[in-house]
C-alpha cells in the first residue's frame, strides 16, 4: 500500500511545472496548485489596478524575476536589486546596490515599484527616503509589504508593518498617501497561513513525492478557504498585506546625501 501511495502521487510531479506558471497568477485555476494562492491572488489584483497609475520611467525596487512588470504602466522599466552573489546569478535586473544606497541620480524615475520588499530591510527610514530621493516632485510610490505572515529568506527578515505603522512611516520620508488598502482582510487569511505551515513542513528537499503532497493538501486547503469565505464575515484587524499607492512631496523633506552622489543623467551603474 505504501509503494502503491508512493507511485501515485510521485505522478504528480508534473503539477509543480503548473505552480511555477500559476506563481503569480490570479486565475482561479491556481487554486489548484498554488499554496499561496489567496496572498498572491490578492497582490496581483491590486497590483494590475494601481500599478495602471504609474506613469514614464519605472523603478523596480526589489525586483527578483520581475513577475509583475507586465502589469505596470510605464514607458521604460528598469530593476534593482541588492548586489550579492545569487542575486546577480539568478534575478533579472538592471541595477545592482549596496544594501545603503542606490546607485541612482536624484529624482531620475517618474514612478518606483516595490513589492514585498520593505520587510526584509533593517534600515526602513533610508531606505524609503532613498526611494523618495530617485523619484521626481510628484513622483508616484506602489508598495506592498505584509501584516502578517511567517519568517523567510532567514536571516533576512526584519518587521511586519501596521497600517498606521506603515502610513507614519511613509510620511514621515517625503511621501503623501493617496490610497492605502489590505489584503485578504476576511477568512482566507487563516487557509493561506495554514497553506504556508503546510507547504514549509512538507516540502523539504523538493522532492517529487514531497510536492505531490503539497498539491493535494493545496487545493484542499484553497477550495475550503473559498468556501468558508463566503459564509464568515470580514476582519479588517487581520489581514495579509499591506499595499499603498502614494506620491512622492515636494520638497520632500531632509533627504540622504552621499558622498560623490551621482548627479548626471545618465549616470546608472550596473
Amino acid at each position: 500500500m505504501k509503494r502503491f501511495v508512493h507511485r501515485v502521487v510521485t505522478k504528480l510531479l508534473p503539477l509543480h511545472g503548473l505552480f511555477e506558471k500559476y506563481a503569480f497568477s490570479s486565475s482561479p485555476a491556481a487554486a489548484f496548485f498554488n499554496p499561496f494562492y489567496f496572498s498572491r491572488r490578492e497582490l496581483y489584483d491590486n497590483i494590475k489596478e494601481l500599478g495602471g497609475r504609474l506613469s514614464g520611467a519605472v523603478l523596480d525596487v526589489g525586483c527578483g524575476t520581475q513577475p509583475y512588470r507586465h502589469l505596470l504602466n510605464c514607458t521604460q522599466y528598469r530593476g534593482l536589486e541588492l548586489d550579492t552573489p545569487e542575486n546577480r546569478k539568478k534575478k533579472k535586473c538592471d541595477f545592482f546596490y549596496d544594501g545603503v544606497y542606490f546607485p541612482l541620480p536624484d529624482g531620475s524615475f517618474d514612478s518606483v515599484f516595490c513589492t514585498q520588499v520593505l520587510e526584509h530591510v533593517f534600515t526602513p527610514e533610508l531606505f524609503v527616503r532613498e526611494i523618495a530621493r530617485v523619484l521626481k516632485p510628484g513622483g508616484k510610490l506602489l508598495l506592498t509589504v505584509p501584516f502578517v505572515w511567517d519568517e523567510h529568506e532567514q536571516p533576512h527578515d526584519c518587521a511586519r508593518y501596521s497600517s498606521f505603522g506603515l502610513r507614519a512611516l511613509l510620511e514621515r520620508n517625503g511621501f503623501e498617501i493617496i490610497e492605502q488598502r489590505k489584503t485578504c482582510d476576511d477568512a482566507t487569511v487563516l487557509f493561506q497561513l495554514l497553506n504556508c505551515f503546510i507547504y514549509k513542513k512538507i516540502i523539504g528537499n523538493g522532492s517529487a513525492f514531497r510536492w505531490g503532497i503539497v498539491n493535494v493538501f493545496t487545493a484542499i486547503v484553497n477550495i475550503n478557504g473559498l468556501f468558508f469565505n463566503l459564509i464568515l464575515p470580514g476582519n479588517s484587524d487581520l489581514y495579509l498585506d499591506n499595499v499603498v499607492y502614494a506620491v512622492r512631496r515636494d520638497p520632500p523633506g531632509e533627504l540622504p546625501v552621499r558622498d560623490g552622489e551621482i548627479s548626471s543623467e545618465n549616470g546608472f551603474s550596473a
